[in-house]
């Protein structure tokens, strides 16, 4: 009997009322656009809250996409696997809980999945703004390489179109 293949989600989270905050909203938007394999879903997780929770049991592995205050230059990609909840960057104020809180959560229902997190810094956070900011909007292309690398090296091959 065959092996189901496992599900991957990207989850991206954000405010889209606050400018750069919602980078990770926005970067599920231009992955709408993308052409990924069958067994990859995509979800705005919005402001983040404990709906989300359920999505750690029925997927495997999930790539979140935030934004961070980490005082690196704005646009400025990066991508970690964190393992524990002080691995992820500490809660921008404009989410509901954060991934944090999300992941501490996760932990007490059961084991997580395979996590990998790509954070995007942001210099500020701008109420009542839709918009991204110059340097941000053009990080999108670096998030979705970033995915596509994690998608790639979880295959064994490429998977995106050339």
């Amino acid at each position: 009997m065959n092996e189901p293949t496992k599900r991957t989600l990207i989850l991206g989270v954000g405010n889209l009322l606050m400018g750069d905050e919602g980078v990770g909203v926005h970067a599920i938007k231009q992955l709408q656009a993308e052409k990924l394999p069958e067994n990859v879903a995509l979800l705005d997780g919005g402001t983040g809250g404990f709906h989300l929770l359920s999505l750690f049991q029925e997927y495997d592995p999930i790539i979140l996409v935030d934004a961070t205050m980490d005082g690196k230059p704005a646009g400025t990609v990066a991508v970690t696997q964190p393992r524990f909840a002080s691995d992820f960057p500490r809660t921008l104020s404009a989410h509901d809980i954060g991934l944090r809180d999300l992941l501490e959560s996760a932990q007490l229902v059961g084991p997580l999945p395979k996590l990998f997190l790509i954070t995007v810094s942001i210099q500020e956070i701008r109420s009542m703004v839709m918009e991204l900011s110059d340097p941000i909007q053009r990080s999108l292309t670096g998030v979705v390489d970033a995915v596509f690398d994690i998608l790639k090296a979880g295959s064994g091959g490429p998977i995106r179109p050339i």
